[in-house]
């Protein structure tokens, strides 16, 4: 095995020993020289009342001397105060909500001494008292590896220096203004996070899309939802999922295509398949190449080829039509498109689907009979659909199977896409992709920006009327040396972007990457100049919504380590440093809210009828709330769609049509497997958080290749043999998982390691940038892949994991 790595390794992310911020100031009426104990030729003249900020060693002394001698002072004794207002410690019980995936649920932190003890909120609609390892085990990560001071280098084979936070703005500022007026505000980019609460998005935006004048906000939200984004948008003529939690347990028939439940969502899987368990008329179908957990319990089971999702929900739709299936005063009154749609159709007939998605034609039949019989169909969907180059087609096509029947706006029924992030929701209606502005907003329409250049008092023509680049446009971005300032917030893109190999590449020619995150160190800080250390989960308050469009106040209970700080305000911070003092003027985060909430108003994720205060008071609410409305009606079930008029021009919903291509990578003799990952039960994305928790790193301690018995056999592989995975990218190092759970020339590998905590096995080394061309979204789900075995000793993880953070120091 060769890889051959450009970017830098685990000795770039040392940190010096720690230099203080020191303020001297010459009390005396007598003439000072100034030395430093370790620096002698570090010299300065103080007279009688002079002041002196430097930069001081932990371990140096000032020397200062006059004619009546010479005086030491220690440099720790010097050291600049910068402090964190404390959080007061609550008398009672906090509500907050689960920092991971987009379920949303509620956590509620009870006091235990001097620490808390996590359980589920019991009072929370979405998760109602539930809650998985993940949210469990959260406060165990908080204190672990936490990033507490700024860092500099100048350069990237530099160790980092701790600085102040004056120092860090103020070169962040600079090198701003400095870009800006040389090579244009495009020359900036941001990449942020769904784990952004609503207010960190919103400001934010109102720094790089209104005050600095570019749209080059991304977020890894167009690496996991903008897909159906953009479907419900083609579809609906609005974003927003149209169903509720409460439809998991009123539906006949779930459809659950391209997600893995039970693992990756597993309190909306308990809920529904609790109500599976008691009605035995209900139904359920998962669309799946692999046998997971969500795949084991259901009724029937489509282990379809990777990428013919369209082709099955064709099928399916052709049976429909030829049964009398559909809802023909429906389709009359609220459709458009149908038409072109029948004709479509006709060309799936059922055997050649069944042939094409590697299925029985029983199977693909039972599954129409499924639907077609059903009162109330409920489908569900994730990364399987998003994450591929045909995303918003495969998303829309399913959305048709419900306008086929009229399955929308009513309970039980209804497309329902699975939010990745705990706040992906939040980010799209703060206006959090490259596309949008705060309330479901586009960059491109003259109206839109109109509203919010006049919301903001921003002079006409401030926002760019061009679509911002998108997060792998960014990557072509730095490789063309088109970008002069690249700040990463809240994500780690080392382990998560495409082409990974590409992708470290371009972050190296990145002339000043700013990184600000909660933990240190991560992959991504490797590939960064200033690092600035944020606020997290339980150390700030605000706003998320989950996948229902339901709002939850997370409240703080617990104060950030060190100087972290909240992300909005640092970007309020940046803001004021560059001019723009009156526009942040933000006294909390509640105000913050309060700003953004009435920017909604009259926009389909309307949240100006909410506050903090109401969301203390009432708990977690659904949008759309508008002002005025009572507490009634503001705790009231709120699904869309329910009169069956669409935010269209024409208030009609649009069909889809558009056939399938297959993935944008098929396989051929050389590389003769389709390669598919996906995440596990206990771990979320790259392990920030759930690599330095015990009980997970136990239950998911290394990574693995899944794989089925006849091809291993025919490879002469037994279980827990290594091989080599490539691809027309990169290679990867795993032992293999062979098991009947997977369809023969299928591959599956959990994409959650990065070079911190596995050696030669990021997932992603092997995947595609290639992307829909309508959400932009990568196909991160299929590539095509070569196996070769080899006869290597098994390294335990712990040995490696420890040899490889040899010489770094966590902690300023």
């Amino acid at each position: 095995m060769s890889t051959s790595r450009k970017w830098p390794q685990l000795g770039s992310l040392a940190v010096q020993s720690s230099r203080y911020l020191c303020y001297y100031r010459n009390s005396t009426t007598a003439i000072q020289q100034i030395t430093l104990s370790n620096q002698p030729s570090w010299q300065r003249v103080l007279f009688p009342g002079q002041q002196l900020l430097f930069h001081g060693d932990a371990t140096a002394q000032l020397i200062v001397t006059t004619e009546q001698g010479v005086s030491h002072y220690a440099c720790a004794d010097l050291q600049v105060q910068e402090k964190n207002r404390p959080v007061s410690p609550p008398t009672g019980s906090v509500t907050s909500l689960c920092p991971y995936c987009g379920v949303g649920c509620g956590l509620e932190a009870v006091p235990q001494g001097t620490t808390f003890k996590i359980r589920g909120d019991r009072q929370h609609p979405s998760s109602q008292g539930m809650v998985c390892v993940k949210g469990a085990t959260i406060l165990e990560s908080m204190e672990r590896d936490r990033l507490a001071y700024p860092l500099w280098r100048e350069r990237l084979d530099q160790p980092f220096t701790v600085i102040s936070w004056d120092e860090a703005i103020t070169r962040l500022v600079q090198r701003l203004k400095w870009v800006r007026r040389e090579q244009g505000a495009d020359a900036i980019c941001m990449y942020g996070s769904g784990q952004f609460q609503t207010e960190d998005y919103y400001v934010a935006q109102k720094l790089i899309k209104g005050c600095l004048g570019t749209n080059n906000f991304d977020a890894n939200s167009r690496l996991c939802m903008s897909s159906a984004v953009s479907a419900y948008m083609g579809s609906f003529g609005a974003d927003g999922p149209p169903c509720c939690y409460d439809d998991l347990e009123a539906t006949d028939c779930a459809f659950l295509i391209g997600t893995n439940t039970a693992e990756c969502h597993p309190i909306v899987f308990n809920r529904l398949r609790n109500h599976h368990k008691r009605h035995r008329h209900v139904k359920l179908i998962v669309v799946d190449p692999r046998r997971t957990p969500t795949a084991e319990v259901a009724d029937l089971h489509l282990a379809i080829h990777p990428g013919t999702d369209i082709d099955l929900c064709h099928g399916i739709g052709h049976l429909l039509l030829k049964w009398g299936h559909f809802d023909a005063e429906f389709i009359e009154e609220c459709t458009h498109g149908f038409a072109d749609y029948v004709k479509l159709l006709e060309g799936y007939p059922p055997e050649w689907v069944a042939d094409r998605c590697g299925i029985a034609q029983s199977d693909l039949e039972q599954a129409a009979r499924y639907w077609g019989h059903a009162q109330a169909v409920l489908s569900l969907w994730s990364m399987g659909i998003n994450q591929s180059a045909e995303g918003t087609a495969k998303a829309r096509c399913l959305i048709n199977l419900h306008l086929l029947t009229g399955q929308i706006g009513r309970p039980g029924s209804g497309p329902f896409s699975l939010t990745g992030q705990p706040n992906a929701m939040g980010g799209r209606e703060a206006g959090g992709l490259s596309h949008l502005l705060p309330g479901y907003r586009h960059v491109t329409n003259p109206r839109h920006r109109q509203e919010v250049e006049d919301f903001w008092g921003l002079p006409r023509g401030q926002i760019s009327d061009r679509p911002g680049r998108t997060a792998w446009q960014m990557v072509e971005g730095l490789e063309r040396g088109e970008i002069g300032l690249f700040w990463i917030a809240a994500t780690n893109p080392a382990v998560s972007f495409p082409h990974l190999e590409r992708a470290k590449a371009a972050f190296l020619k990145s002339p000043f990457t700013v990184y600000q995150d909660a933990y240190f160190p991560t992959e991504t800080a490797a590939y960064a100049h200033l690092i600035l250390p944020a606020a997290q989960w339980s150390e700030k308050t605000g706003v998320m919504t989950n996948s229902e469009r339901r709002v939850t106040l997370a409240r703080a209970f617990r104060s950030p380590p060190g100087l972290a700080r909240a992300d909005w305000e640092i970007f309020a911070e940046v803001g004021r440093r560059l001019g723009y003092g009156r526009l942040f003027d933000f006294a909390d985060a509640a105000a913050v809210y309060a700003e953004f909430a009435q920017l909604t108003a009259g926009r389909p994720c309307d949240h100006s009828g909410l506050s903090h205060e109401r969301l203390a008071r009432l708990g977690a609410l659904q949008w759309p709330c508008p002002a005025g409305c009572s507490d009634e009606e503001a705790r009231a079930l709120k699904r869309l769609y329910t009169d069956w008029r669409f935010a269209t021009a024409d208030g009609r919903a649009h069909f889809c049509v558009e056939h399938s291509h297959g993935v944008a990578e098929p396989t051929d003799a050389v590389y003769a497997f389709t390669l598919t990952t996906g995440r596990l039960y206990g771990h979320w994305h790259t392990q920030t958080r759930t690599g330095r928790i015990a009980k997970i790193q136990k239950m998911h301690p290394d990574p693995f290749l899944e794989i089925h018995p006849t091809d291993a056999a025919n490879l002469h592989l037994n279980d827990g043999d290594w091989v080599e995975v490539r691809s027309r990218r990169g290679v990867i190092c795993l032992p293999i998982m062979i098991t009947r759970s997977i369809r023969p020339g299928t591959l599956f590998v959990p994409m959650h390691w990065g070079f911190l905590f596995a050696e030669s096995a990021e997932a992603n080394q092997l995947t595609h940038p290639t992307a829909c061309p309508k959400s932009h979204q990568p196909e991160l789900k299929a590539c095509a892949v070569q196996v070769l075995p080899l006869r290597l000793r098994h390294l335990p993880h712990t040995e490696a994991q420890q040899g490889q953070q040899t010489g770094i120091l966590l902690k300023p």
